[in-house]
């Protein structure tokens, strides 16, 4: 970088927050799975919306592109710069101001900098509910979740990040500032520009603030974990719940038998679902409602009962208490981990109808079983809203780095398959760097022209998180 632009960038955010040194710009430059690893020119830390404003200004002059980050928890590559050293990365780490808590209107109005978890915190002081919830929620960033269109275990009732955003202030590719903080649900007054914005991870402009959607805090919830025999069975079990408990079924989750069996490997102090019984999935379910614990818990019996004696479901258990609930959904949010610490596998963030879940699995197993036998499917995610964490590891015995490279083969029949039973090749994770190419595989020639004029009429230098999307 030239004298002229660091002291620039200096005289706009002061000297110590412009970072240039390899030891401190490494923990910006690596992405959360380690996949990718790339170099900056530096990174700028700005701590508010004016001097973000100056920074891309200055990046519109000089034509210096900018990788937008927030926590760095992504998941594909879309908050590292590439290996030139000649892009910025601009961290909104320091703008983390709740600006204000409208508890009659039900919103917050939240910098991109706040974490998840403060932003919950201060929901709940207030008696309100933020429902997105992540795994990595004292990491990732307002911005980053929005930019990304974050979903969780919460999207089957609450939605993803996009249905809970009612207002964002964003600065633009050429440093303009648009205010759109408006806490309306109801504004017909043009085209709803925000969402251009979510789900764009950085590509058409830097999200610096948004008014977000609060719900009055549960006061009751039951949490159980229930044996099935198949995907197919779980989807019954959906049906079940939701036609007799509606929206206060708040999560489902499904997760294989291989996922618990890793999870209690590397996590033996958690205990199993069921002591004397094993199945080939389960389902985790959270119920939340506004009134009397004891009413929801019978509902929740009852229809849990109901599945059980038509054999939808085998086992089932009811957590006793917050602790027996966290340790059931401690199952759940550790297969990552879990994973991870096993070794490599070729992972997958797909979607499919509902419905078309069960299908899509046996085809797709079987197909991958057939190319290549003995290889183990850790499958699991949020089956209430069609999202599977389709994960394929290597046969027994298979070094994982040997495995990963079967991964482009891996992919295309996956994603083959996905699109075949009516689905998509990302759910909640975005497309940053890793499906960059395959969106083109998978998108008409008609849709990625559209993308393209939007990121032209938005970004007509390029210069906002150049290589990511497309």
């Amino acid at each position: 970088m030239t004298g002229a632009l660091a002291a620039r960038l200096a005289s706009i955010v002061g000297a110590s927050q412009v970072l240039t040194a390899a030891a401190d710009t490494t923990p910006y430059t690596t992405d959360w799975r380690r996949r990718y690893f790339g170099r900056a020119l530096a990174v700028v830390r700005p701590g508010s919306t004016g001097e973000v404003a100056a920074v891309v200004k200055l990046c519109a002059e000089t034509r210096t592109a900018i990788v937008p980050q927030g926590g760095n928890t992504g998941l594909v590559g879309g908050a590292t710069p590439d290996a030139s050293g000649t892009q910025l990365v601009l961290s909104l780490a320091r703008m983390n101001r709740i600006r204000a808590l409208d508890v009659g209107n039900n919103t917050l109005l939240a910098e991109a900098g706040c974490t998840l978890a403060a932003v919950a915190v201060e929901a709940r002081s207030a008696g309100r509910l933020f429902p997105l919830s992540l795994v990595a929620e004292g990491t990732c960033e307002i911005g980053g979740i929005l930019s990304t269109n974050a979903g969780g275990n919460a999207v089957l009732r609450y939605g993803n990040a996009r249905e809970l955003v009612l207002g964002l202030e964003v600065v633009t590719a050429d440093g303009s500032v648009w205010d759109g903080l408006r806490g309306l649900r109801k504004d017909n007054t043009g085209y709803d520009l925000k969402q251009l914005f979510v789900g764009a991870e950085g590509t058409l402009g830097i999200i610096t603030a948004a008014v977000l959607k609060l719900f009055p805090s549960p006061t009751a919830s039951v949490t159980a974990i229930a044996g099935i025999d198949s995907p197919a069975h779980a989807v019954a079990l959906l049906e079940r719940l939701q036609a007799l408990c509606g929206e206060r079924l708040v999560g489902f989750e499904m997760f294989s038998a291989l996922c618990l069996e890793l999870v209690r490997k590397h996590y033996p102090s958690l205990p199993p679902p069921f002591a004397a019984a094993a199945y080939p999935q389960y389902a985790l379910v959270e119920f939340a409602d506004i009134g009397d614990e004891r009413t929801l818990r019978s509902l929740a019996e009852r229809a849990l009962r109901d599945a059980h004696a038509e054999g939808v479901v085998g086992d089932v258990a009811l957590a006793e208490s917050g602790l027996q609930a966290r340790a059931m959904w401690a199952l759940r949010e550790n297969i990552a981990e879990a994973q991870a610490a096993e070794g490599g596998n070729i992972k997958h963030d797909i979607s499919l109808p509902v419905s078309r879940i069960a299908e899509f699995v046996i085809a797709t197993d079987a197909a991958l079983a057939q190319a290549f036998p003995g290889v183990r499917m850790v499958t699991f995610g949020h089956v209430g809203d069609g999202n599977l964490h389709y994960n394929v590891a290597g046969p027994e015995g298979v070094a994982p780095e040997r495995w990963l490279e079967n991964a482009a083969a891996v992919n295309r029949i996956v994603h083959d398959s996905t699109v075949r039973f009516g689905g998509a090749i990302s759910a909640e994770h975005g497309i940053g760097q890793l499906k960059r190419d395959e969106i083109v595989r998978y998108k008409s020639p008609v849709e990625m022209d559209l993308m393209r004029r939007v990121k032209a009429a938005l970004d007509p230098l390029g210069i906002m998180n150049p290589g990511k999307v497309l």
